[in-house]
């Protein structure tokens, strides 16, 4: 695919509707082969949207970069403090989501360079994501063993830890 221009900039406090749009596209986009139909129903851009508003008032530890292409959101990320006990890391990449219509576009290594740089990172992946995982590859993650079940609107999704 081609490479198209897109602005990465910080988060908004009037983007959560887009966010909350984009996000809930992403995740069917993304989820559909691992949770059922009618969980992914339930997903609402306006939950989503109420989401973004309170993670964009986290704190200034936490970064959370948008990609806009022609004014339009169409990814995300987000990187802040280890959450894990056992973090491998000090940070973590909470979340990096693009529509698919621009993956492999270069916007997702703009998100991600923009959330993580070359910080030291550790993040959560679903285990049957294989083109995230190239992704995450690419930049440098590795399997460091660690796995666990993210309840997932009330599924669960097999996730595997990657660290760099």
């Amino acid at each position: 695919m081609e490479t198209i221009s897109a602005t990465v900039r910080p988060v908004r406090d009037v983007d959560a509707e887009a966010l909350g749009r984009v996000h809930a596209t992403c995740w069917h986009e993304t989820y559909d082969h691992l949770v059922s139909a009618a969980t992914l129903e339930k997903l609402s851009p306006r939950r989503m949207a109420e989401l973004w508003t309170h993670w964009m008032n986290q704190g200034p530890d936490y970064v959370q970069y948008a990609a806009l292409v022609d004014g339009e959101i169409v990814g995300f990320a987000g990187c802040g403090p280890a959450r894990d006990d056992d973090a491998p890391r000090p940070r973590e990449l909470y979340f990096i989501y693009l529509l698919h219509a621009y993956h492999g576009t270069g916007i997702g290594q703009q998100l991600f360079d923009a959330a993580c740089g070359t910080e030291p990172t550790y993040l959560w992946v679903a285990e049957d994501n294989p083109r995230a995982h190239g992704f995450y590859r690419r930049n440098g993650f590795a399997p460091d063993g660690a796995a666990h079940d993210e309840p997932f609107l009330g599924e669960v999704i097999h996730e595997v830890r990657l660290v760099r």
